[in-house]
C-alpha cells in the first residue's frame, strides 16, 4: 500500500447541532447536511426502536456509548496508520479491531489517495470519507465500521449508500470514475467482515441514495 496523494483535498468546516445532526459548509458558503444525517433522518427506525424496548433505554444507551467510543478509537488508529505507519496503540479492543482491518482489509489496498477526506455535492450533501484510493486495481471509496457481531447483508444497506454518496461526490469534485465501494467491518469479538459494492449493486445503491436524498429534502 503506497500513499500517492494525487488530489488536493481541502478541509470543510462542520457544524454539529443539538441532537447530533451535522452540516458542512461548502467553499461557496452554503450549508448542506452530512451524508450520515441524511441517512439517519430517512431510515426505517422500527428495528432500533424494538431493540431499545427489548433491552431498555439505559442498556441501549450504554451499548451505543461503548460502541461509539471503540469506533472512534479504531478510526483514529487507522487514520494514523495509513498516514505515516504509526503502530496501533490505545484501548485494547480498538487496537484489536484496527489490526483486523489492517491485516485483512487494508492489505488489499494498492494505493491511498487520501484518508479522512472531506467531500461534497454542491447544494446537496457533504461528508468525510474514511479512505479513498485503489483497491485491487479499481478506484474505490472505502469505509471502516465496527460492530458487536457479524452483520447480515440486509443490515448494511446504509453503509453501502454512504460509500456511494462519497464516491459520487468525489467523481464530481475530482473528475474520477469511482464505481466501487468497500466496507471493512471489525467485530468486537475479533472477527472481520467485508462488503464490496460494485457493478449492478453500485447502480442499485446509487438509485437508493437518490431516493433517500429526495425524501430528506421533501421532509
Amino acid at each position: 500500500m503506497i500513499v500517492t496523494n494525487p488530489y488536493e483535498y481541502k478541509p470543510l468546516k462542520s457544524i454539529t447541532h443539538a441532537g447530533g445532526s451535522r452540516q458542512y459548509v461548502t467553499p461557496n458558503g452554503e450549508k448542506v447536511a452530512s451524508v450520515t444525517t441524511i441517512l439517519s433522518k430517512t431510515k426505517d427506525m422500527t428495528f432500533l426502536k424494538e431493540w431499545k424496548k427489548r433491552v431498555g433505554e439505559a442498556e441501549a444507551a450504554r451499548v451505543v456509548k461503548r460502541s461509539t467510543g471503540l469506533g472512534t478509537g479504531m478510526h483514529n488508529i487507522l487514520e494514523n496508520y495509513v498516514k505515516d505507519g504509526t503502530p496501533p496503540a490505545g484501548n485494547i479492543f480498538s487496537v484489536g479491531m484496527a489490526k483486523k482491518i489492517i491485516n485483512e482489509g487494508l492489505s488489499k489496498v494498492d494505493e491511498v489517495w487520501g484518508t479522512e477526506v472531506n467531500l461534497y455535492a454542491e447544494g446537496l450533501y457533504a461528508g468525510t470519507a474514511d479512505l479513498v484510493g485503489v483497491h485491487q486495481k479499481a478506484e474505490t471509496m472505502m469505509d471502516y465500521k465496527n460492530s458487536r457481531s457479524f452483520r447480515k447483508e440486509e443490515w448494511v444497506t446504509d453503509y453501502k449508500l454512504q460509500v456511494v454518496a462519497y464516491g459520487l461526490a468525489h467523481n464530481e469534485m475530482h473528475n474520477t470514475n469511482i464505481k466501487k465501494g468497500v466496507i471493512m467491518i471489525a467485530t468486537q469479538d475479533g472477527k472481520y467482515q467485508e462488503f464490496v459494492v460494485e457493478g449492478n449493486d453500485w447502480d442499485k445503491a446509487c438509485s437508493m441514495w437518490m431516493e433517500r436524498l429526495e425524501k430528506y429534502y421533501s421532509m
